[in-house]
């Protein structure tokens, strides 16, 4: 028997209903949300799409082409417009590749039952207005902003855990604002800054 895995997040499904398609209700109704997402991302064809595999006992979010196949964070031939990506069915979701002055902060496992870590408050405390989204386990946030291209890096002290890149990676996008975030990019070099 095949495992089934949620469309949403990429873990597997413990439900009894044999259709079920997502591993909860937070995530049907966040896999139904048409995305609103800041024009400095939309207009840029930088997007792929992504799929849920599972690789050394934990699941990883494969990017792909509009036409199924592998897709890199790194070469310009395998992403698209978003429209395309949009209208494509193919994997679960859309994959932004980071570059071009465009950022990404990523906090994980830093919501909670709800409630959104210390450490991680402190740092949206420290953001301009910009775009932020929830990420696909609904535990982590994705901080968008601009940011000059440069290597990324990979905190991890006690239960922070925090990761920025500006180019080199994509991010798996929801599209699930958090908090209201505003649908616009703010400069985010003095809050990296003052991370590291």
């Amino acid at each position: 028997m095949t495992e089934r895995v949620c469309e949403y997040c990429g873990e597997s499904i413990n439900l009894l209903r044999a259709g079920a398609r997502f591993c909860s209700t937070k995530h049907r109704v966040y896999a139904s949300r048409k995305p609103v997402l800041p024009v400095e991302m939309t207009s840029k064809a930088r997007w792929m799409r992504w799929k849920p595999v599972r690789r050394g006992g934990r699941v990883t979010k494969l990017p792909i082409t509009t036409e199924g196949k592998p897709a890199s964070s790194t070469n310009t031939a395998t992403w698209c417009s978003y429209q395309v990506a949009r209208q494509s069915t193919l994997g679960t979701g859309l994959g932004f590749a980071l570059g071009e002055g465009i950022g990404c902060i990523d906090l994980d496992h830093c919501i909670i039952d709800g409630v959104v870590a210390e450490w991680a408050r402190a740092i949206l405390d420290s953001c301009p207005p910009t775009y932020i989204e929830v990420s696909q386990s609904g535990e982590g946030l994705h901080i968008f902003g601009l940011l000059p291209e440069g290597s990324g890096r990979n905190i991890r002290s006690g239960e922070m855990a925090i990761e920025f890149y500006s180019a080199g990676r994509y991010i798996a996008v929801t599209g699930n604002s958090f908090e209201g975030s505003p649908t616009r990019l703010a400069d985010l070099s003095g809050v990296v800054a003052s991370v590291v």
